[in-house]
């Protein structure tokens, strides 16, 4: 009878047994005893037929004790020794990554650790390890990912490959999204007006990008100053911290304009009673451009000096010629204009101008003496005063000579004498002559030539046309080349040389013209040859063959005659100095 009831109680707790083993999966996450901690392994109870190993290296960063309770993975029920396969460390993987995929599915935000840099971003511990691209560390990708190793931060998982157990993310949209929070945050309560508190965070050519934590603010560059900036860099740093004032707000487009020199007064309010139209300034030469000076008269306000505002009398080519950087000068304000925030300068007017009273000083028909300064195609400058030249043109140096280039009778540092023609005070030119300190010869040529007359002088010049022979009383005569020889002659040099004697009778006098014509051939002719002759002469036409004189030694010397510029000026050293 006992025998019977044994046999189903035997039964029983088998079945009961063989159910517990049962339940235990390998891949399963189980709760376990420690029951001895060895040099190598940690032997766990977890229920089963026989206990399990795990190596001691799972549980270095812990201290533990036999009888502690600790999950662990069934890796395998029993291995070659019989023995259960167990992993402290695939147990707190396998939660985690369930944990992470778990949040990866509900948009979360995960906590982790930064491990290491690799190639191409960061590994990152978050319980399990993951990767972080380097495009995803920040909004501005890091020069250096070395320095986010060991810091702690929240990222979003943005991939994960479950079958290879890989997991990417983002730290970047984490930071966007805070900012997209604080940015409407900002435009929700900001107003016209305020003042704020931000940090440089780009510089342009245009303006510089303020960070008003998480919202990016124009400060454009015509907002920095009420001075005068060229560039931002003149003024702000990167990084720099500065207050300003929020000047406009877009809140469709998420737009902040911001402004710097709104933080103090305007300067340029009561620009005009401060700095009335005539009166003396000093400032600091603050800049210098080819054009210009600027001139810092107060905080905030700057005035130009024209480089023509520079002297009265002086050619002055650049500002930085007379001027340095950071000079303190004293000037008169000319103009103001309020509305473009600009102030005109001038230095020559704190000295009277020499201009002025020019024609008290050099009255016209008065004789002068002074100095060849410059010599020109066109003419001489001839120095009056300091700063001021008289110009002596090419025609007024001789009544009778076609002088080319004044060369031919100057040269610079010769003293001369001269007579003032004319003055032009608003264009500040001063004419005068040489030939003018004698009577023209020309006034009574017919005193002194006839037609008929027999001359004798000096070849001066040859051309192509003719000869020009020197005569008494410093007057020139043209022999054309019709003139030289009863016979056909090719060309005038195979007849005639400068520096020839020769004779000749004179033909043709005409005084408005101011020449004369010579004939060699005609000394020996009757009077009814010679009127023949002149007659022959006079239809020679200047457009043909015979011009007037002054245009023919021009031709003979040069082939045409240069021309006079339309504008010149007395001290300007680049006309073509003779040499």
């Amino acid at each position: 009878m006992s025998t019977a009831l044994t046999e189903p109680a035997n039964d029983e707790l088998s079945a009961l047994i063989d159910q517990e083993f049962r339940e235990f999966k390998e891949g399963s996450i189980v709760n376990g005893t420690i029951l001895d901690i060895r040099p190598q392994v940690v032997i766990v109870d977890i229920g089963y037929k026989s206990e399990g190993v795990i190596p001691v290296s799972e549980f270095e960063d812990e201290e533990i004790e036999a009888g502690d309770e600790v999950e662990v993975l069934l890796e395998k029920l029993e291995d070659d020794e019989g023995m259960i396969v167990l992993s402290k460390e695939k147990a707190a993987h396998k939660q985690n990554w369930d944990k992470i995929v778990g949040v990866y599915e509900a948009g979360g935000l995960v906590r982790g650790k930064v491990k290491a840099a690799v190639k191409g971003g960061l590994m990152v511990n978050v319980g399990v390890e993951a990767f972080l691209p380097g495009s995803q560390v920040d909004i501005i990708p890091p020069k250096d990912l070395s320095e986010y190793v060991g810091n702690v931060y929240e990222f979003k998982i943005v991939k994960v490959n479950d079958d290879r157990k890989n997991i990417v993310l983002s730290r970047r949209e984490v930071i966007e999204a805070e900012r997209s929070e604080r940015r409407q945050k900002f435009l929700t309560t900001v107003a016209v007006g305020d003042k704020v508190t931000g940090q440089v965070k780009n510089l342009t050519d245009f303006g510089a990008f303020v960070d008003l934590e998480g919202m990016d603010g124009l400060l454009h560059i015509t907002d920095m100053s009420w001075g005068r900036v060229t560039h931002p860099s003149e003024v702000l740093r990167i990084g720099q911290e500065l207050e300003v004032q929020i000047l406009e707000v877009d809140r469709e487009k998420e737009r902040v304009s911001l402004g710097l020199k709104q933080m103090t007064d305007n300067p340029w309010a009561d620009i005009q009673s401060k700095f009335p139209i005539g009166s003396e300034v000093s400032g600091k030469v603050t800049k210098l451009l080819p054009y210009g000076a600027f001139v810092e008269i107060e905080r905030g306000v700057e005035g130009l000096v024209h480089v023509s505002e520079l002297s009265w009398v002086k050619r002055i080519n650049r500002p930085s010629d007379v001027l340095e950087l950071d000079q303190e000068i004293k000037a008169v304000v000319l103009g103001i204009s309020e509305e473009e925030q600009k102030i005109s300068l001038g230095v020559r007017q704190l000295e009277p101008n020499p201009w002025d009273e020019i024609e008290e000083r050099y009255p016209i028909g008065a004789q002068v003496k002074g100095e060849i300064r410059n010599l020109t195609a066109y003419g001489a400058f001839m120095g009056l005063e300091e700063g001021i030249d008289g110009m002596i043109h090419v025609s007024d140096l001789s009544w009778t000579r076609k002088i080319n280039h004044p060369s031919e009778v100057l040269k610079k540092g010769d003293e001369v004498e001269a007579v003032v023609l004319s003055i032009d005070k608003e264009n500040q030119r001063v004419s005068m002559g040489i030939k003018q300190l004698d009577s023209d010869p020309w006034s009574d040529i017919e005193g002194k030539f006839k037609v008929g007359d027999i001359v004798k002088g000096t070849v001066a010049k040859i051309a192509s046309f003719g000869a020009f022979v020197s005569l008494d009383g410093d007057i020139d005569g043209l022999i054309h080349i019709s003139q030289l020889s009863e016979e056909h002659v090719e060309r005038v040099k195979d007849v005639i040389k400068v520096g020839d004697e020769v004779e000749a009778r004179v033909i043709k006098v005409d005084k408005l013209e101011r020449r004369i014509g010579l004939s060699i051939k005609a000394v020996s002719y009757s009077e009814d040859q010679l009127e023949k002759e002149s007659q022959s002469f006079e239809s020679l036409r200047p457009a043909s063959d015979l011009v007037g004189l002054e245009q023919a030694f021009n031709l003979a010397a040069f082939g045409n005659a240069p021309e006079e510029p339309e504008e010149w000026s007395p001290s300007s050293e680049d006309d073509g100095e003779a040499k």
